[in-house]
């Protein structure tokens, strides 16, 4: 705010150091801080977007920034504020992706949004998701994203600051599902039901993890060999479960993983389709997800969206459905299989990563 103010509204250090209550030497620090940042592409341009909101709202008191007041309130859809309810469901899934092994944030100057791609053993990538240039700008500044490279195509890869606060919003999420008030210090990976002891630490035979799934169930899966000594699974079939995944968290979906029948979960996400709060981006994920699931029916659609979405493992999702051990990745290749002819007969209409 100190930057801001100093850069684009031409207040002195000394005034926003009166301000503050702070010696002027304090906001010069702060000042040569952000400019020092500013070689950072998304840094860059997350500053000069913040920087036209505080030159259109402050008050013009030349002809010039009149004149450039007039210019930016043309182009104010470009410019929008982002809310913290907007941030923190955007940045929640890319960091969590972000957290996966060889996953980075790619972007350049040419790209109207970012992209996450995750690199798989071999040597190829796969793009994961898709981001808004100014979800990608934010966490920038927050240094929740730092960049590890020069070039035309700039990759950024998760801090500990960013890990850090993922943490605090995965924590939130599974205290308010639990009926909390507060969030207290969770982490990653950490589901709601996890039994803990009357000292807050999780109880034997349970693990916690730090820091996040460093790789989906599908990734694990795809690792292992059938009879012919071929990969379990494709990396098309990794794609299309990524995929609904993708969809399953643009339309911030939130069911109870014991939420009833199948039915009943269909229910509630088409429920969700006929609220006014959510933005079109997120309807359309919402549909999405419902056409995929309603093809691939109960069974099928369970296990897709236990192992894609909620990330279980086959073993735990075995468990909850009540089948024998070692039949879930049969099942769930099956259900890949049905959900890539899905997808593949929606053609341009897919969605963003497709």
């Amino acid at each position: 705010m100190h930057y801001l103010a100093h850069t684009e509204s031409g207040t002195s250090i000394r005034a926003l150091a009166r301000r503050a209550g702070c010696h002027a030497s304090t906001v010069l620090r702060q000042i040569r801080s952000y400019e020092s940042k500013r070689d950072d592409l998304l840094v860059d341009e997350g500053l000069r977007r913040l920087g036209r909101q505080v030159l259109r709202h402050s008050r013009a008191g030349s002809q010039i920034k009149e004149a450039n007041e007039n210019m930016i309130e043309g182009t104010s859809q470009k410019t929008q504020t982002l809310t913290d309810d907007q941030l923190t469901a955007q940045t929640r899934r890319v960091l969590l992706r972000l957290c996966e092994t060889g996953a980075v944030l790619a972007v350049s100057a040419d790209m109207d949004k970012a992209v996450v791609v995750r690199e798989t053993p071999g040597g190829a990538s796969s793009r994961t998701a898709v981001v808004d240039r100014a979800i990608a700008e934010a966490m920038a500044l927050k240094s929740w994203i730092t960049c590890g490279n020069s070039g035309r195509v700039l990759r950024y890869t998760i801090t500990a600051r960013g890990r850090s606060a993922l943490s605090h919003m995965i924590a939130e999420t599974e205290n308010q599902a639990l009926g909390f008030a507060e969030a207290a210090t969770g982490f990653i990976g950490q589901e709601a039901d996890q039994a803990t002891d009357p000292n807050g630490r999780a109880a034997s035979g349970s693990k916690r993890v730090r820091y996040g799934i460093a790789e989906t169930p599908l990734v694990a899966l795809a690792r292992r060999k059938d009879r012919d000594g071929r990969p379990f699974l494709s990396a098309g079939l990794v794609r299309v479960g990524e995929r609904l995944r993708e969809d399953f968290e643009l339309g911030q979906i939130s069911i109870p993983r014991n939420a009833g029948s199948w039915d009943t979960i269909l229910t509630d996400i088409e429920d969700a389709l006929h609220t006014t709060s959510q933005d079109q981006y997120a309807m359309r994920a919402r549909a999405r997800v419902v056409g995929a699931l309603r093809d691939l029916g109960p069974g099928l659609g369970d296990m897709a969206l236990r192992c894609c979405c909620y990330l279980e493992g086959l073993e735990k999702a075995e468990r909850r459905m009540g089948w024998s051990a070692r039949s879930g990745k049969i099942v769930l290749r099956i259900a890949l299989q049905r959900l890539k002819r899905h997808y593949d007969g929606l053609g341009d209409d897919g969605g963003l990563i497709g």
